[in-house]
């Protein structure tokens, strides 16, 4: 870790030096008495700021999605040409991210708050924006909602995996081959929507074409309502369709 640098403001402060101690330390590391010590402060300081140690380690899990979040959006492109390509290149950040730095990616994932850091709500707002790319790009398999979950949780997995087996038998083809077994089961092989169209006129004409006559799900008005919007939305007026 480089060196920490001082800063006035108190209460980043005491996180910065619980930081340091865990991951230094490890969690054990991380008492009141240790981290007001680094930060050159009173043990009082901490339960004014933070109420007790929980409270702690939940500033200390926002930091971390905090910094992560901000290493991930240097990385973001706004337009990406290859979706796919996308979903690989964020998932092995959050990885990367996990095995170098290991006692605060398991603090950030095992929050006790009554709800997700607003650093962590960002970072799960760019993924469900990857998510939502894949899908209008034709390449979903599953829904969106279901494919967030497999990324979240084979990201999760993995690096719990990587970090339980002992350094000596740890591959880091495991990691690739991970990553490529959560890329197969949400995207396709081939996009439903061809790469030259996009939008929602393609997406339409997609799914009007995929659609068997008898879904076994809706029905029969249910289903000429749906070809009606289908319809419509896949040849708008104004001649916008592409050819």
């Amino acid at each position: 870790m480089p060196a920490r640098e001082i800063t006035d403001n108190p209460r980043l402060r005491i996180v910065e030096a619980a930081v340091e101690l865990l991951e230094s330390g490890g969690p054990d590391a991380v008492s009141t008495r240790a981290v007001a010590a680094a930060a050159g402060m009173q043990p009082p300081a901490i339960y004014r700021h933070f109420g007790d140690k929980d409270g702690l380690l939940e500033a200390v899990a926002e930091h971390g999605y905090a910094q992560f979040l901000e290493s991930k959006r240097a990385q973001l492109d706004p337009a990406p040409q290859d979706p796919v390509e996308e979903l690989r290149r964020g998932w092995d950040m959050v990885v990367e991210f996990g095995v170098s730095r290991p006692e605060l990616f398991a603090v950030m994932n095992r929050a006790t708050g009554s709800g997700p850091a607003a650093a962590h709500r960002a970072g799960l707002e760019i993924l469900r924006g990857r998510v939502r790319r894949l899908a209008a790009a034709g390449w979903l398999r599953v829904d969106e909602e279901l494919a967030a979950q497999i990324i979240q949780a084979t990201g999760l997995g993995t690096v719990t995996t990587w970090h339980s087996t002992p350094a000596e038998l740890r591959n880091p083809a495991l990691l690739t081959v991970l990553r490529e077994s959560m890329v197969a089961a949400v995207t396709r092989a081939e996009p439903a929507v061809p790469a030259a169209e996009s939008g929602p006129a393609a997406a339409a004409r997609a799914l009007r074409a995929a659609l068997p006559d008898d879904a076994g799900v809706l029905s029969q008005a249910e289903q000429h309502l749906l070809g009606e919007w289908l319809t419509r939305l896949a040849d708008p007026p104004g001649g916008a369709r592409r050819p």
